[in-house]
């Protein structure tokens, strides 16, 4: 009998592959980073066949190094960037451009020409989605029309489209010789051609967006048994679950109830809380989103809070401006001051996201005087994300007329207790960090370890939560608005930089 279950883990800096047992816990994991291209500002791209080289290293060097083999596993389920766009040929398997990651903005004209002609939430309605070019649709649009050839090639049905977990599923199972192409409600319902309430892709946003139906995958329930997979690697395996990343990590924080949220601390952070099988119209400046569908039942959704910048400004820190050595210096150098000196840095980088979508702000260091040092601009950095994340919140209580009583959090910054402990005082909620902290790759295991009775139902993975440690808030309210309201300035002086 298979022993554990695997998640291929595909982020925007790195690829792993995490294998679990019963209980959630870790028993290997491998990782690597891949290239991050910039050609032009603005412009974000990542090498698809790059990505799938390291999926199947980091696979096979995970197994070998706790001397497990395929037949070990009982299932793979695969968590990935969404939004990140690829097209392909079919015939050949090769890439026609580079993938277009999520947070690329050169689609920022057909933005403002879609929204001259409907407003900025013109498809929100069907897709729970404003105008971004933060979405596929567009992407794929771009590169239809700015690959020679492409679109031609489209409408004969030489070519394929998906976001990663469909790039990899279709690799996974085979590529040019019978690779299924599929994806998820979870990811479908980030390109901003699907229907929320079908459920399937929208006849009249594919003609409005000029997408070839003949390009996209079939949509498929996030927890299912698709197909074996066939790389050496992973050989007769089930691939049987797929989730976005953020939907992922839901689904491993067990947040099943209406009501629940998660915050995940990455490159960028992304509130989510589910909403259960109806899916709320946000008024408030939030998306809604799926969150998850298991086998034949009804969809659940999700509430999100999308924030652009956030672990990835850490980064900046780190490679840009060379104030520290590497990402985990942060918290050391934001701890040698008592707080911000009053400054403030909104990382706009590409614009903000939830609850201002707003293309045209720029990053903005705000509050400089003589006075300020470097371990001031740290802290800054850190508080950056917790304000962020506070403005998400509120609106996320607003949309739902639900008082939030705690955040779950899980990512690569929860480790860093001075921005945990800023993030429960801004926010004056307790803050839970959980045992597991590998969430999404988790909620990818659990989905697929549900389709093949691995777990048998979400009671297993709800015992299988534990509370690692707990932050209270301790700053009094007087400074705690004194503080959000100088942010709150700090943002209204970086929207709208750009003409």
């Amino acid at each position: 009998m298979s022993r554990y279950v695997g998640a291929i883990d595909q982020g925007t800096t790195s690829t792993r592959f995490i294998v679990f047992d019963r209980g959630g816990n870790i028993i290997t994991l491998a990782q690597k980073e891949h290239a991050q291209v910039f050609p032009k500002p603005g412009w974000v791209e990542h090498d698809p066949l790059e990505i799938w080289r390291n999926t199947q290293e980091v696979a096979g060097a995970a197994l070998a190094k706790a001397g497990l083999v395929a037949g070990d596993l009982a299932a793979v389920g695969i968590t990935n960037q969404r939004e990140t766009t690829v097209l392909w040929d079919r015939r050949s398997g090769k890439p026609l451009y580079n993938a277009l990651v999520w947070q690329d903005t050169r689609v920022d004209q057909l933005v403002a020409q879609y929204a001259r002609q409907g407003g900025p939430n013109r498809f929100r309605a069907q897709t729970g989605l404003p105008l971004a070019s933060y979405f596929s649709g567009l992407k794929l649009q771009w590169l239809l029309d700015n690959v020679p050839g492409a679109r031609a090639r489209a409408q004969s049905g030489a070519l394929l489209f998906g976001n990663i977990d469909t790039w990899l599923l279709w690799n996974l199972t085979g590529g040019i010789n019978g690779g299924l192409h599929m994806t998820d409600v979870t990811n479908a319902s980030r390109t901003q051609l699907m229907n929320l309430a079908t459920l399937d892709w929208d006849s009249k946003l594919l003609e409005e967006l000029l997408i070839p139906r003949a390009l996209l995958p079939r949509i498929v329930a996030s927890s299912a048994v698709y197909a074996e997979a066939k790389t050496p690697v992973l050989a007769g395996v089930p691939i049987a679950g797929i989730l976005g990343d953020q939907q992922a990590a839901l689904v491993g924080q067990a947040c099943f109830r209406p009501g629940e949220v998660k915050n995940t601390y990455g490159t960028g952070c992304f509130l989510l809380m589910n909403t259960g099988e109806k899916p709320i119209a946000s008024t408030a400046g939030l998306i809604t989103t799926v969150a998850y569908q298991i086998a034949q039942e009804k969809a659940c959704y999700a509430l999100e809070g999308s924030i652009a910048v956030t672990g990835a400004l850490v980064q900046w820190l780190r490679d840009n401006l060379g104030l520290i050595g590497s990402s985990s210096e942060v918290e050391k150098l934001a701890g040698e001051v008592e707080d911000n000196g009053g400054v403030y840095f909104v990382p706009a980088f590409s614009g903000l996201y939830a609850p201002h979508w707003n293309e045209r702000a720029r990053g903005t260091l705000i509050g400089l005087t003589r006075y300020v040092t470097r371990a001031h601009i740290g802290r800054a950095v850190l508080e950056a994300t917790a304000y962020q994340t506070r403005e998400v919140l509120g609106a996320m209580e607003k949309d739902s007329s639900i008082r939030i009583p705690e955040l779950r959090v899980d990512g690569g910054m929860v480790g860093n207790e001075l921005l945990m402990q800023f993030q429960a005082d801004i926010l004056d909620v307790p803050v839970v960090r959980p045992k597991i902290t590998e969430t999404t790759a988790l909620g990818a295991a659990y989905a697929a370890g549900l389709a093949v009775r691995y777990w048998r139902n979400r009671e297993d993975l709800v015992s299988n939560w534990a509370v690692d440690k707990r932050w209270a808030p301790r700053m009094p309210q007087e400074r705690r608005s004194a503080l959000y309201a100088s942010w709150q300035k700090a943002v209204a002086r970086s929207l709208d930089w750009l003409d």
